[in-house]
């Protein structure tokens, strides 16, 4: 074989060599790309900029949220004050030594201000 040959066949493998590389490379962003628009797709961010485009939309969003929270937040603390002063009274019919004074006091105090009237 001449050193032309060679040199013809050391290109010609070098070149396949490249092709396969750069085909893999290829397959391996294609891949990447498609991964990143799925995650983009699935976080909604088409959605989200819609309505950073709609500034109105987005403060009555936030408006009816805030007072959906506020609402909740206001129904769960009743039942929990509820369950608190029932309980506390159960154990105040206990009579304990000390924690069923100190249970009946906090009793009292409580029963007190609800039935003050303050308007």
């Amino acid at each position: 074989m001449s050193k032309q040959e060679q040199s013809a066949e050391s290109i010609k493998s070098a070149s396949l060599e490249t092709a396969d590389i750069s085909h893999d490379k290829i397959e391996e962003l294609h891949t990447l790309t498609s991964r990143i628009a799925n995650e983009l797709e699935r976080s909604r961010i088409a959605q989200y900029t819609e309505l950073l485009l709609r500034p109105w939309k987005l403060i009555g969003l936030n408006l009816l949220s805030g007072a959906a929270r506020g609402v909740g937040i206001a129904i769960g603390f009743t039942f929990f004050a509820a369950t608190i002063i029932y309980v506390l009274q159960l154990l105040g019919a206990l009579n304990l030594p000390i924690v069923g004074d100190y249970i009946a006091d906090i009793v009292r105090i409580v029963q007190r201000q609800l039935d003050m009237t303050t308007y």
